[in-house]
């Protein structure tokens, strides 16, 4: 795709695309809760049908994939984890601290329910990866899981503040090990440990 088409007006597509997925976010949230009656599920659903007719008249092949803001920063929106135009991500929010450490506050929903009340463990893994991972990307030198291991020390919650954070505990060369955590206001929840490995040529 030629570099045009990549550099795009963040706040503008933010500004549009951002509100939409958070209105499907809640349609999701709302359909797994709703005890509507019948009449009232087979209405919502015929709206539901039309809306995805009206924006399926301009759609992109594939998935989202990664844009390019003016100022050269990819931007990944259609990320499970932190895409903002994904309904299915949080999104999390992630953030970088000067010592290294990077962590991200967040609540998850109805959507993300493993065990009854609480996160499915594969989402907390999902979590972890994108978190532990942010450790060692850097821009223009992305970093891929090469292992990720996790110890379970108890249920997370539904509908709790989370936190989940990390940092690098050392490199070797092209590897950067990092551990990292996810927990509630009472403590720990998951820990992890994983190795993210960034290629010789940058991957497409």
């Amino acid at each position: 795709m030629p570099d045009h088409e990549l550099c795009v007006d963040h706040s503008r597509l933010e500004s549009v695309y951002g509100p939409l997925a958070g209105s499907i976010r809640r349609l999701i949230d709302v359909s797994i809760r709703s005890e509507a009656d019948p009449a009232t599920v087979a209405a919502a659903k015929s709206q539901i049908d039309r809306a995805a007719d009206e924006l399926s008249g301009a759609l992109r092949p594939g998935s989202f994939g990664v844009r390019r803001t003016p100022d050269g920063q990819n931007i990944a929106w259609g990320n499970v984890v932190v895409g903002l135009r994904n309904p299915v991500a949080p999104p999390l929010v992630i953030h970088h601290e000067p010592d290294g450490l990077v962590w991200s506050e967040f609540v998850l929903g109805a959507a993300y329910e493993g065990p009854a009340e609480h996160v499915h463990g594969g989402v907390c893994a999902l979590i972890l990866d994108h978190v532990l991972g942010a450790t060692a990307h850097r821009p223009g030198r992305p970093a891929y899981t090469g292992t990720l291991t996790l110890r379970y020390r108890r249920r997370t919650p539904l509908g709790r503040p989370l936190r989940a954070q990390a940092h690098v505990e050392r490199t070797e060369g092209a590897k950067t090990f990092a551990v990292g955590s996810l927990g509630d206001e009472h403590g720990v929840t998951v820990e992890a440990e994983g190795i993210f490995i960034h290629p010789k040529q940058p991957l497409e």
